[in-house]
Parts: structure tokens; C-alpha cells; sequence
């Protein structure tokens, strides 16, 4: 679709009804913790020209969600002074998107995780071309998904494994070699229900 096009309809996305989430959505026996939560943001990075979504495979050395696939992003410091400004250090501390290519759209709802964060996707159009670099002690590949593909609500599935004793649920959406799940399927999925 053009880029205008797309633009439009990521705008009308954002406007649309919808609350937070978060990883015990599929649980419903599972209380949610009441604690206080870190503020954190990651961007959800469209490139306008191909039309796909910047992903990476985080470090298998990192100490929490080690291997696992996610937007890049982390949590807000105190010399963030918004949380879009967090997500945009952090892109290009991770993947080196420099700043003044990714056109800022707005936020989608928060998501809620199991870790105590509160991540709040901020929806872009990534504008041109700028050379990936994985910050080697955080991303050890950074890769780009098919829009349609993330839109696609079939291709979402849920799944479960064991988790302090009892079985979770959680969304996942395959793509090719990647198995992308928990939190970061769960945002997608919420992003792809604004845009159906």
C-alpha cells in the first residue's frame, strides 16, 4: 500500500477503543501481581518503504528473556524525559536506528509483563535506509517481519508451557525461523486487533 496510505491507517489504528494487556491475559486463574511497575517503552518500528517491522533476537547471554525475540527497547532512565524518548535511546543504542529517520506516530496501550514492567509500545514509520548494528552484549540479530504478516490475526496461535507450577497460555506468531512470543506477540496480536 503507499506509504500515505499506510500512515493513515497506523494514525486511525491509534485512535481506536482498546485497553491495556498483559502476559496473564490468557490466564484467568492467575491473580495479577500488585506491585509497582517499571516504566518501559520499545518501539514498534515500521519500515515505510518495505513495510515490515524491525524485530531482534536478544543476546542468549542477557540475564531475562535470553534468545527471545523482541522490539527493540528497554526500560525509561531518568534521563528519559518521556517514554518516547526511552524507545528511541534505545533503538539506537541496540540496533542503531538513528533517530531522525523514525517519524513517531503515538502509543499504543501498555502491556503489563510477568518481569514487573509496564511497556508501552510507541507506534513509528521508519523513513530510508540506516545499517543495523546489534549491540553485541544485548541483540544478536536484528530482522524485519512482513507487516501483512503481523496483521494477520490468523497467524497467531496460542500455546502454553509450565510456569511456577501451573500451565500458561500465551500467544506466539511464527515467522519463518523465528519464534516470536509472550509479550511481544501479545502487543503485536493487541496492534493487529486496532488495525483489522
Amino acid at each position: 500500500m503507499p506509504v500515505p496510505d499506510l500512515r493513515k491507517k497506523l494514525e486511525d489504528a491509534l485512535t481506536q477503543p482498546g485497553g491495556a494487556s498483559s502476559d496473564f491475559d490468557l490466564n484467568a486463574d492467575v491473580k495479577i501481581p500488585e506491585l509497582e511497575l517499571t516504566p518501559a517503552a520499545v518501539l514498534l518500528g515500521i519500515r515505510a518503504e518495505t513495510q515490515t517491522v524491525i524485530l531482534t533476537k536478544r543476546s542468549a547471554r542477557l540475564k531475562h528473556h535470553p534468545g527471545q525475540i523482541a522490539f527493540p527497547g528497554g526500560k525509561q532512565d531518568p534521563t528519559d524525559p518521556t517514554l518516547t524518548d526511552a524507545a528511541l535511546r534505545e533503538a539506537q543504542e541496540e540496533i542503531g536506528l538513528p533517530k531522525h529517520i523514525v517519524d513517531v506516530l503515538g502509543h499504543l496501550p501498555p502491556h503489563q509483563t510477568v518481569t514487573g514492567y509496564q511497556v508501552t509500545p510507541v507506534l513509528a514509520l521508519v523513513h530510508g535506509d540506516y545499517d543495523a548494528i546489534p549491540e553485541a552484549g544485548e541483540v544478536s540479530e536484528v530482522f524485519e517481519v512482513p507487516l501483512a504478516h503481523l496483521l494477520d490475526r490468523a497467524n497467531y496461535l496460542i500455546e502454553g508451557r509450565r510456569w511456577q507450577g501451573r500451565r500458561r497460555l500465551y500467544y506466539t506468531v511464527p515467522f519463518g525461523p523465528y519464534y516470536i512470543w509472550g509479550a511481544t506477540a501479545r502487543m503485536l496480536r493487541a496492534f493487529a486487533e486496532r488495525m483489522a
